[in-house]
């Protein structure tokens, strides 16, 4: 009977407001083995897919989930029933784009009027 209690059956909603899931997982599965089923599990058809784990958040009774902790330690001490995780990918980084601006020459583009 343990061996029942340690699984722990999760969906993941997107933010479409689809799901992934629910599939069952051991309490001792890290929240970085979720993301990673997330990103083998995701929807090809669905746009701004993640595309590595940095990219997926996991968000479960209102907090962001950790990558080194398990889904044991994450979980609800009030709700026994399926738990549902939320799943958010963040845009691609900023630095790449502030990267990008600043590798090209800047020009000044300052107009005088003289009268």
């Amino acid at each position: 009977m343990a061996g029942v209690q340690d699984q722990l059956e999760i969906k993941f909603r997107l933010s479409d407001g689809s799901d992934i899931g629910p599939k069952s997982f051991p309490a001792a599965t890290s929240v970085s083995t979720l993301k990673e089923s997330i990103l083998a599990q995701w929807p090809k058809e669905k746009e701004n897919g993640p595309r590595t784990v940095k990219d997926v958040k996991l968000i479960s009774a209102g907090k962001i989930l950790e990558n080194n902790k398990t889904v044991g330690e994450c979980r609800s001490p009030i709700c026994d029933v399926p738990t549902t995780m939320h799943v958010v990918v963040q845009p691609p980084s900023l630095e790449k784009a502030e990267k990008k601006m600043t590798s090209e020459p800047k020009q000044n583009k300052c107009i005088c009027v003289i009268l």
